[in-house]
């Protein structure tokens, strides 16, 4: 029979990241915190369970409809940056450095994995583009081979569209070194390159 501490640590474990090493420092760590604490814990994550929800706009998080961001009159309405995940707008908000607004697929088309067209957000970026305001759709898709394959197919479809399709650069991160970069970062770094 399992006990309620091991059914902790079972349960931390299935937390991204997280082996049995952190499971188990996460559990004892519950343990030995005050009741405040634990409770103010609970009660955080009932609170997301319970009132987040998707942005009828960007399909970002969100427990107002329309999300702060699609809300904000101050953004660049005919700016739109395109990115897989929440947590990849979230990185991308972070910088403060777009200040148009999202949308968020959700996925990306993996055929091996049967994730096609139809399985993320995309109908609906096609829709938001057809309806006249965005003038410039910036491509966030991670490099793997599904997100250039996604950011292929979007670039396809908006052909007929009268907007500008761009791609976010890749290439060698700062701080980074040219020996340990990989040919294809290196490929790209080479492509993307300013003039100074």
């Amino acid at each position: 029979m399992i006990g309620p501490l091991e059914k902790l640590i079972q349960a931390l474990k299935h937390l991204p990241g997280v082996g049995e090493k952190t499971a188990t420092r996460y559990a004892f760590y519950l343990l030995n915190a005050s009741p405040d604490e634990t409770q103010e814990l609970i009660r955080a994550i009932k609170d997301v369970k319970q009132t987040l929800r998707l942005c009828s706009a960007c399909f970002h998080l969100t427990d107002a409809d329309p999300c702060a961001i699609c809300a904000d009159e101050r953004r660049d309405v005919t700016r739109l940056l395109v990115v897989e995940t929440p947590l990849d707008l979230m990185a991308v908000e972070k910088t403060g450095s777009f200040r148009g607004v999202y949308h968020v697929l959700h996925g990306v088309l993996s055929p091996l994995d049967a994730i096609g067209p139809e399985d993320i957000r995309l109908a609906e970026l096609l829709e938001r583009v057809k309806a006249g305001t965005i003038t410039e759709v910036v491509l966030a898709l991670n490099p793997t081979v599904e997100g250039e394959a996604t950011a292929t197919y979007i670039g396809e479809r908006l052909k007929e569209q009268s907007v500008k399709v761009s791609r976010i650069a890749y290439g060698i991160p700062i701080g980074g070194s040219l020996e340990y970069t990989d040919p294809l970062t290196l490929s790209r770094a080479l492509e993307n390159r300013k003039e100074l």
